[in-house]
């Protein structure tokens, strides 16, 4: 099995990225690639631990883009560094992402909820702090009974403590994941909230932009949505991904590493049919190492 969509500590998961790939290894995962939101902090520590154990690794991002409806999730598979234009990406989301929290944070005080955001940096020791940080802490400090409910009441689109998120321009994802020796790929395509009538010039506009494949494959899509996405994705001539967005054991539970949509365990040809013909001509050869 494989997997081309995973998070650790360095955003928002709950395994260390060196926990994240002992783990991967003990589900008999062969390739994997690290895509933490907005941030490459984590790839060298998963890399060494990945090449330790024998397993093929993936440097990636997942990095937020500006959309005006829904969430736009682009990731960059196979970097081989931080250029500085992903560089100054990363910067624009974690400023954004700053006053996004400071703003959360000062709409539960509001609501006589005592939490900061530098007790949320403390806990959980990474700068990449969203909605699923808040929904642990007020899950642990008894304000909520469990994280969904944190979202369900505070943090969901419309209640009274969520934020609208500001991303990246799509221009700028794709030159920093290019110029970093990636491949931008479109992750849950169906988040977006594309009608399916509208989802073809969708993807053609995205597509013409720079994006160059797309995740078809994803435990948030159907069986039957998945293998739509894939022929879109052949019609206009973009590689296939699928991952499972891991997030850890305790987080997003639903989802298995190495397990997709259709809770079809994920196939190796997603890597060497697809990704792997593509990086070897970009980094022109087999050498995939991040520096």
């Amino acid at each position: 099995m494989i997997d081309l969509h995973t998070h650790s500590t360095a955003s928002d998961g709950t395994f260390t990225p060196a926990q994240l790939i002992e783990y991967a290894s003990s589900k008999k995962i062969t390739t994997i690639a690290l895509t933490d939101h907005d941030t490459v902090s984590g790839i060298l520590e998963a890399q060494n631990k990945a090449l330790s154990l024998g397993i093929n690794f993936i440097a990636g991002i997942e990095i937020s883009v500006d959309w005006p409806k829904g969430e736009f999730h682009l990731l960059g598979l196979g970097l081989k560094k931080c250029s500085a234009e992903l560089q100054s990406v990363i910067d624009f989301i974690r400023e954004e992402r700053i006053r996004r929290n400071e703003e959360m944070a000062r709409l539960l005080r509001a609501k006589n909820i005592d939490i900061s955001l530098a007790e949320l940096e403390d806990k959980f020791q990474t700068q990449n702090i969203g909605r699923p940080h808040f929904a642990q802490l007020l899950t642990e400090k008894g304000y909520v009974k469990t994280r969904q409910q944190a979202f369900d009441i505070y943090f969901a689109a419309g209640r009274p403590c969520y934020v609208k998120r500001i991303g990246a321009p799509l221009s700028d994802a794709i030159e920093g994941i290019k110029t970093s020796g990636g491949i931008p790929v479109q992750a849950h395509p169906l988040s977006i909230y594309v009608a399916w009538g509208k989802m073809e010039n969708a993807m053609i506009e995205i597509q013409s932009q720079g994006v160059m494949g797309l995740e078809a494959y994803h435990p948030g899509a159907r069986l039957s949505e998945a293998l739509r996405l894939e022929e879109l994705a052949r019609k206009l001539n973009m590689i296939v991904t699928a991952g499972s967005d891991f997030h850890g054991e305790k987080v997003r539970a639903d989802r298995k590493i190495g397990i997709s949509a259709g809770k079809k365990s994920i196939a190796d040809r997603f890597w060497e049919d697809e990704l792997k013909p593509l990086l070897e001509k970009v980094h022109e050869g087999n050498d995939h190492k991040f520096i």
